[in-house]
């Protein structure tokens, strides 16, 4: 039997990430293109790594139920990543509500009740949570500790509240911070930790999506315009998961790190502060 780690989302930033930490592990990838999670365990696996891919959709409960079923059976789970989430441009309001908000909620609910002692979780969130003005602090608690299954209840979530795609996606990545603050306290009475990081412009398929789509030229300046001057790679990424997972990390949980190249900066005290 192995240390099992969850990685959900066949993406380049979920396997950057995999690839430094899952070394000797049992990897389950899932996604909910069966094809994404074959391509990313063929990758991994001609790297010398011992991954399984599976089908799940990370709006279903049942389908998260299965996936930490199927990965207990090689071993106890010690790793969680979660990379998986619909973009403005890919998916309806609802969807994107139900995949990167109330889905990422419930992963890290289910693994939280089963994670190995020592164990350690992070999941993707994005820039965009930081660009939606401040919500009250009752807003915050109730996203922050709303059973999951009344989430879509709340008032703040209600169709008439949520204005497009992108104020859904920014809605969906307010709530994964502040339920990684909340998870991490009950997280923490196994003695595991869970953190986010929130990328900027990462160069991804998922990325390359938005710079196609209608709000392709906004995120073209974002780059142009941040004090990096440029996108980032799902390896700069990494770096941060890795220490974040890493026993370097150990005092580290409930956070969030912000990797955007100065891009929200910008946003609010630069050359990007009009042009949304």
């Amino acid at each position: 039997m192995k240390d099992v780690m969850i990685l959900v989302g066949a993406g380049q930033i979920g396997m950057a990430i995999a690839r430094r930490v899952g070394f000797g592990m049992k990897i389950i990838v899932g996604d909910y293109k069966m094809a994404n999670a074959e391509a990313v365990a063929l990758t991994m696996t001609n790297a010398g790594f011992d991954v399984i891919p599976m089908e799940m959709d990370l709006s279903s409960r049942d389908s998260i139920l299965s996936m930490i079923a199927k990965a207990k059976i090689h071993g106890e789970i010690s790793m969680l990543i979660n990379s998986a989430g619909l973009s403005p441009s890919q998916a309806p309001i609802e969807a994107i509500l139900k995949v990167d908000l109330y889905g990422t909620a419930v992963l890290l609910e289910e693994v939280g009740k089963v994670i190995k002692r020592g164990g350690v979780g992070v999941t993707i969130s994005s820039q965009s949570g930081y660009r939606m003005p401040a919500l009250s602090a009752e807003i915050d608690e109730q996203l922050a500790t709303t059973p999951t299954e009344e989430l879509f209840a709340l008032e703040v979530l209600q169709p008439e509240n949520i204005h497009s795609t992108l104020h859904a996606y920014q809605m969906a990545k307010r709530c994964n911070v502040k339920r990684v603050m909340a998870e991490a306290v009950k997280w923490g009475e196994r003695g595991a930790r869970i953190n986010s990081i929130s990328p900027g412009i990462v160069v991804t398929p998922l990325a390359i999506d938005e710079f196609n789509g209608p709000r392709g030229d906004f995120y073209k300046n974002m780059f142009a315009n941040c004090p990096a001057g440029r996108p980032g790679t799902a390896d700069e990424i990494a770096n941060v998961a890795e220490l974040l997972m890493s026993h370097q990390g150990a005092f580290i949980t409930g956070a969030d790190f912000l990797i955007d190249g100065g891009a929200t900066a910008s946003f609010f005290y630069g050359p990007l502060k009009s042009k949304e």
